[in-house]
This record gives structure tokens, C-alpha cells and sequence, in this order.
């Protein structure tokens, strides 16, 4: 492969643009579970707050009979539930663009690794894809996001009840133990809806973006040889999409198929020029080495990518980056490739994860 300038300049841009998408959806998703939760917290604490200055002690159960706390949380409820709805057709309705943006661009990313000239790459290419192809991206995306998202509300209403009830016992500050209530249920409960949502959204937005990556190389099968993992590497980059960068990976096969919220991408790689029938100098590819990336950092560095236990098995020559990289099954989803533990004293680590 001949990985250009050029080349590394259009799969940023392909980059970015996803991340506007995605920053727009964690924009909206933010602002959305902030206002209901200004809707709800002030009937909350003030049901807290009747209940409190009552007595000296209020027991859960007193808590929980409280009508106008049950009327509180039913609000909750139905808040929880609509955001949950609101989520699912935020992130579905990015999905066709997301297609749409990913297919397209494999075209210039994979004539950006050929001479001048060539003709081997149809511009257009994605344009002739089969609607049929780009719907069932669509329509598998979007029923994983629902069922993902349909799971929201209950999950996140029990946490509220939860912390509501935490710790009740009003002693001789009613107004502080009512805040104390109203924030950890905020932040451990609704808002733990939220950051499911988030993850959510990032992950399966990004899954499709890869699925319509595929099916835009396919279309020009006939001049790849694969695809290259390409992580972003840097120190909020994690040991596995260290280890997986650069791994060659069938054209067929979707991916990166790493953590959730990943950020990594695939490259199409072209074959040689020489297996091209081409008969030009092929210039040596520019995507960076992981090996000497890593190298580059400072130690610190390093230790912020690894953290402190895989930093010094790494440096005793007990952690070589090939063993930074497992396989997770998640029931529900797809594998993927995460964290390996930390290799037992003496030995190397697993290479795999349940």
C-alpha cells in the first residue's frame, strides 16, 4: 500500500466530520436530560422537604407512601421515558448521513494511494450501490439503537427511587439532607441515563459508519487488499487500539471492531502497484509505525497509556505490545477487541476475555 499524504488528509476529514455528527448528538442528548431534570427537581425537594420537617427521623416507607412524592416520581418516570423515545430518534436519524458521508469517501481515500491518472477507482462508485445494501445498514442500526435504548427508562427510574430513599433520617438539617438526596439521585440515577445514551449513541453511530465503510469498499474490491486498523495515536488512545494499529484485515470483514465509543477507523489499503500491473515506482507508506509512535512518547506518556501495572510489565519486557489486545463477547452485541489485564507476575497476559 502507498498510504499518502493525501491519504491521511481525507480520512481525517472523514474523521471530523463524523465527530460533528457526534458532538451534535451529545450536544442535544445533554441539553435535552438537563431540562427535564429542572422540570422534576423542584416538585422532588419539595415533597422531600414535607416529608423531612415533619418529625425528626422519616423512615423509607413513610417516604415512599407520601403522595406527593409518588406523584413526583411518576413525573420522573414519564420524563425518563420520553428521553429514552427522544434518544433513539436523535441517533436514527443521523444514520443515513452517517452512510451516506462513510460510503462516498472511500472512493478518494483509496485513489489517494494510487499514481496519478490510473482510472482504477470509480468516483461514483457509491452512487451505483444497491439501496437495498444501504437500507439493511439502516434498518439493522436502528433496531439495535431502539432495543438499546428502550432498556433506558426503567434502569434509570429505579436508580432515582433508589437514592431517594438513601440515608433519609432529616436530623437537624432538613434542607441539606433533601439536596444530598436530590443530587445523588441527579447523578446516579438520571443522569446515568444520560451517559448510557451518550455511549449509545457514539457507538452505534460509529458501527454504522463502519457497515457503510464496508459496503463502499466492495465496491472497489478489484484494486484492495484489505483494510488497515488505524487508531489515532495519541495518549487518550487505549493499549488494544495501540496494539491493533496497523493489523491488515480481510475487505469483507466490518470494523475496527473495537471498544465502545472507539475512536479508530479502517483504511482501505490497495494492493502493490506491482500487483496492480502498474509499473511505477511505488514511494513507502506514510501511516505511522505503532512501535515508533510509542517510542516517541515520554515515559510518563507511556504510563498514562498503560497505566501503572501493564507500564511495568511493558518495561520488564513481560507485556510486548502484540499481548496488549483481547477479544470480549457481550451478550447483545458484538465482540470486540478491549483492554488486556494485566499479565500475572512472570508470565505473559491472556489473549482472550470473557
Amino acid at each position: 500500500m502507498a498510504v499518502t499524504a493525501r491519504t491521511l488528509r481525507l480520512q481525517q476529514a472523514l474523521s471530523r466530520e463524523l465527530d460533528k455528527i457526534l458532538d451534535a448528538q451529545q450536544r442535544a442528548l445533554v441539553s435535552a436530560w438537563v431540562d427535564a431534570w429542572d422540570e422534576v427537581a423542584p416538585d422532588l425537594t419539595a415533597a422531600l422537604l414535607e416529608m423531612l420537617v415533619a418529625g425528626e427521623t422519616v423512615t423509607r416507607a413513610q417516604l415512599l407512601r407520601s403522595t406527593r412524592l409518588r406523584r413526583a416520581l411518576a413525573v420522573v418516570a414519564d420524563n425518563v421515558e420520553q428521553l429514552a423515545h427522544d434518544a433513539g430518534v436523535r441517533i436514527t436519524g443521523d444514520l443515513r448521513d452517517v452512510i451516506d458521508r462513510a460510503g462516498s469517501a472511500q472512493a478518494s481515500v483509496i485513489d489517494s494511494q494510487l499514481p496519478p491518472d490510473t482510472d482504477l477507482v470509480a468516483v461514483d462508485a457509491w452512487s451505483r450501490v444497491d439501496d437495498r445494501q444501504i437500507d439493511a445498514i439502516v434498518r439493522r442500526s436502528t433496531e439495535q439503537i431502539t432495543a438499546l435504548t428502550r432498556a433506558l427508562p426503567a434502569a434509570a427510574y429505579d436508580v432515582v427511587r433508589r437514592e431517594l430513599i438513601r440515608g433519609v433520617a432529616a436530623g437537624s438539617n432538613p434542607r441539606e439532607t433533601a439536596r444530598r438526596m436530590i443530587t445523588r439521585a441527579e447523578k446516579y440515577g438520571f443522569n446515568g441515563g444520560l451517559n448510557r445514551a451518550l455511549v449509545i449513541a457514539r457507538t452505534e453511530t460509529l458501527d454504522a459508519h463502519r457497515d457503510a465503510a464496508r459496503l463502499g469498499r466492495m465496491a472497489h474490491a478489484d484494486v484492495l487488499g484489505g483494510w488497515t486498523w488505524m487508531a489515532k495515536l495519541d495518549t487518550r488512545t487505549c493499549p488494544s487500539c495501540w496494539a491493533q494499529h496497523g493489523s491488515v484485515h480481510p475487505i469483507d470483514k466490518t470494523g475496527p471492531d473495537d471498544h465502545q465509543q472507539g475512536r479508530c477507523t479502517a483504511l482501505p489499503t490497495t494492493r502493490s502497484w506491482a500487483d496492480l500491473g502498474l509499473d511505477v515506482a511505488e514511494p513507502p507508506s506514510l501511516l505511522p509505525s505503532r512501535e515508533e509512535a510509542f517510542e516517541a512518547l515520554t515515559g510518563e506518556q507511556q504510563l498514562q497509556v498503560l497505566g501503572p501495572g501493564r507500564y511495568t510489565a511493558y518495561a520488564n519486557g513481560t507485556f510486548p505490545m502484540d499481548d496488549w489486545s483481547v477479544v470480549k463477547s457481550t451478550p447483545g452485541w458484538r465482540d470486540s477487541h478491549v483492554v488486556a489485564p494485566v499479565p500475572q507476575s512472570g508470565g505473559r497476559s491472556s489473549r482472550s476475555a470473557a
